[in-house]
């Protein structure tokens, strides 16, 4: 049943977006100084200065829902009173020792308490450190090169996961393709890429070719497409049965799909996860975890000399950031926290989906309650080809005139925050409402 809401504004209207000097003299500065005028994440020149609970605001006043939530981190609103309090708690007494801490310790073992393939936990302060080194532990223990992967499956920027994130063109699996200049031809020896969601392919594949791999990494919810039914199951049992590591990437599921991530949502455990984003409660931490014997590699005093795995991160397990990824996980252990979390998340989509399917154009809502966006494209998507296959045009025209109406998202998906009130839910359905409405027109304008 879609969530409904009275129609109080005209369709087509937009808000009253403006620009003030400040932020026009910023955006001047930003291109002067940065390549492109930003930072590599939003390309829009468009300054944030602040946000509280659901909303942010930019450097000229103008207010924003975001469903963008910092890529994620922010799951459970800006400035969370609780999360805020923990941090200037941890302010007056350093910002970090490049040693154990208290804090570091602790979420360490919240972490194994939540996750169901931790037995150990090593921090870092980036998902791409942390898919970079869950790679190279893999490598490490199995003595093998080769990681598996899948189209269209995101795991940082390293050289590893910068193989076939967003490819152009349709190479023959195995084949990867590089998806930024200046990785080396080398890493291509190393990298095997494969369809998600096809069980079959993957699970011959596997078998036949589990002697040279290290490691299987995967989404287990890649980006907007959930695995089809014995997908994950599939994937476990044949690692499992040939020994090759399965590495669950749960940078943005962790914490998000359930409190035991995504592993603990699908019933599916692997032998190593990547953790970040939202366990960082908004600062730099993310995290390895898994089994004690892969992971005591990185503890000198248990494994051989030649086998031992150097890691040191000057920031890494700092106790600013693990305070609030304590208090964080603290909120999210509240009784009801994921039910009103994924029952927001439902009314959002199922609305969204009854706003297109009304407006008869050629659009899906694809993801999950925690995660999800609009595919301009009837067919059934399976696949990272199939997701290319959607509207480019339609899609980049939805998100401006989103923004225009006080929809802060990225190029991608909305992320879905326990901030979202009823009040955000109204705003946001009279904003689709609207934004369709104008993209309607537009599509009628271009054709003519």
């Amino acid at each position: 049943m879609a969530y409904t809401v009275s129609d109080t504004k005209q369709p087509g209207r937009r808000i009253e977006n403006i620009m003030t000097q400040s932020e026009s003299d910023l955006a001047s500065t930003a291109r002067q100084y940065l390549p492109a005028g930003t930072f590599g994440n939003i390309p829009e020149q468009i300054v944030i200065s602040r946000g509280r609970g659901a909303r942010v605001w930019d450097e000229s006043g103008n207010e924003y829902i975001d469903y963008l939530i910092g890529s994620g981190p922010m799951l459970v609103g800006h400035c969370h009173p609780e999360v805020d309090a923990a941090v200037d708690a941890q302010l007056k007494n350093g910002t970090t020792f490049f040693a154990n801490n208290p804090q570091g310790i602790r979420l360490a073992e919240a972490i194994v308490a939540a996750v169901p393939c931790a037995e150990k936990v090593r921090f870092v302060c980036s998902g791409t450190e942390a898919d970079f080194y869950a790679m190279r532990l893999a490598r490490a223990f199995r003595k093998k090169d080769k990681i598996l992967k899948f189209e269209g499956g995101y795991h940082g920027m390293s050289d590893y996961g910068l193989m076939s994130l967003m490819p152009t063109s349709d190479a023959a699996f195995p084949k990867p393709i590089p998806d930024s200049p200046g990785i080396p031809a080398s890493i291509q020896d190393d990298i095997v890429v494969l369809p998600f969601n096809d069980t079959d392919f993957v699970r011959r594949f596997i078998r036949e070719h589990h002697d040279e791999l290290a490691a299987v990494i995967v989404e287990p919810f890649q980006r907007l497409i959930a695995p089809q039914d014995g997908f994950l199951e599939a994937l476990r049992e044949v690692t499992a049965e040939t020994g090759v590591v399965l590495i669950f990437d749960e940078v943005v599921t962790g914490f998000r799909f359930s409190y035991g991530g995504a592993q603990q949502y699908y019933g599916i455990t692997p032998d190593l996860c990547t953790l970040g984003k939202a366990c960082g409660g908004g600062f730099a931490l993310a995290a390895v975890a898994g089994r004690a014997d892969i992971m005591d590699l990185f503890d000198r005093s248990k494994t051989e000399p030649d086998r031992f795995m150097m890691q040191i991160g000057t920031l890494s397990g700092n106790p600013v950031a693990a305070s609030a990824g304590l208090a964080t996980l603290n909120i999210l252990r509240q009784p009801g926290a994921y039910e009103n979390y994924f029952d927001t998340g439902r009314k959002l989509m199922d609305s969204l989906s009854e706003m297109l399917r009304r407006a008869d154009l050629p659009a899906q809502v694809l993801g999950a309650e925690p995660i999800f966006d609009v595919i301009f494209h009837r067919e059934k998507i399976k696949n990272y080809r199939d997701t290319i296959n959607g509207d480019a045009w339609m899609t980049k025209q939805f998100n401006l005139l989103l923004r225009d109406r006080g929809i802060f998202k990225g190029d991608t998906k909305y992320y879905i925050s326990m901030a979202l009130g009823e009040k955000e839910i109204d705003q946001t359905l009279e904003a689709w409402a609207s934004a369709i409405d104008a993209l309607r027109h537009a599509i009628r304008t271009r054709s003519d």
